[in-house]
């Protein structure tokens, strides 16, 4: 079966902790723990986010007065290097050695003129108090906002359209390679009017792109890995409800956060929607139950309404 799984930013680096190379791969060498699991007899294709990282490279840089900071489009290549890099490494050591692992630099192209350019909404890199927010959107020019009881920058989040890179991706898969890909959402790439294909500052949500990317390669199962067990209704409420399962044109119409959990939720639907086979959304611990269809919140067309754990 072949299987694209998104992890979640968690699954790298989880909120609050100090943004040191040894805490990002402890959690890599969590996650890999419980991806090597379902290696056998599967094709794996891992996505993953990349927000802290990119952030933390933007500060480094910016503590180099000679140049500008490097734009959003470099930083997202550099970090896609760096976590390709530990989960090779990490899950390597978990699967025999004769599995074969590639990284690769996933270029996505985006409209130029897609509205979220003018509203930028996507949160990268650290969390800031209020103070050191303002100072830094009047120095740099950020856009900020608020994220719980902090700060971070946002900046725009426009859809993906076209993964450049797939067919190196469907070449890998066939001999036999574990493909580390779309990090990030991939990096953000638009066509000039002399249709030369440049870096644009932008973040693409990266489950949207995971589920492109599942798409394209006829994946069998796409699998978005959070730290929640599954889609709840009123969640956080007394009366909060766990989905075990649901038809996509249902639960698309559902309330939950722009911020958190609706793109997890419209990507999965996007990838049933155009593929009809199964999106499920849940924790990456329970991820051997969910490839079995035991765990998570599975989005399928075989459903005929929603139902509850």
């Amino acid at each position: 079966m072949r299987i694209v799984i998104a992890l979640g930013g968690n699954a790298l680096l989880r909120r609050g902790e100090p943004l040191t190379a040894e805490n990002q791969r402890q959690n890599v060498r969590i996650a890999c723990e419980q991806i090597a699991k379902i290696w056998p007899n599967n094709e794996l294709v891992i996505a993953h986010g990349n927000g802290p990282q990119v952030g933390l490279l933007a500060l480094q840089g910016a503590a180099y007065k000679d140049v500008p900071t490097y734009p959003l489009d470099v930083l997202g290549a550099e970090s896609v290097g760096m976590i390709g890099y530990m989960i090779q490494q990490e899950l390597g050591n978990l699967v025999p050695f004769e599995v074969p692992f590639a990284t690769l630099l996933s270029q996505v192209e985006v409209d130029k003129n897609d509205p979220a350019f003018q509203n930028p909404t996507k949160p990268i890199g650290p969390v800031y108090t209020k103070e050191e927010a303002d100072k830094l959107a009047k120095e740099k020019g950020w856009s900020i906002a608020q994220d719980g009881d902090k700060y971070r920058r946002v900046v725009p989040s426009p859809l993906p359209k076209r993964i450049f890179e797939i067919r190196p991706v469907q070449w890998l898969l066939e001999k036999g390679s574990i493909v580390i890909c779309a990090g990030g959402g991939g990096i953000p790439t638009y066509y000039d009017d002399q249709h030369n294909l440049c870096g644009v500052e932008a973040v693409i949500d990266k489950d949207l792109c995971s589920a492109l990317l599942a798409e394209n390669l006829d994946a069998d199962l796409f699998i978005i890995a959070t730290d929640v067990s599954a889609v709840y209704l009123n969640w956080g409420k007394e009366n909060q409800q766990a989905i075990a399962t649901a038809p996509p044109n249902v639960i698309e119409e559902m309330p939950f956060p722009s911020g958190s959990m609706g793109p997890k939720v419209q990507a999965a639907v996007n990838f049933v929607k155009h593929t009809g086979k199964d999106a499920v959304i849940g924790s990456l611990s329970d991820i051997v139950d969910i490839v079995k269809g035991k765990a998570g919140t599975r989005i399928t067309t075989k459903a005929k309404d929603i139902t509850y754990y």
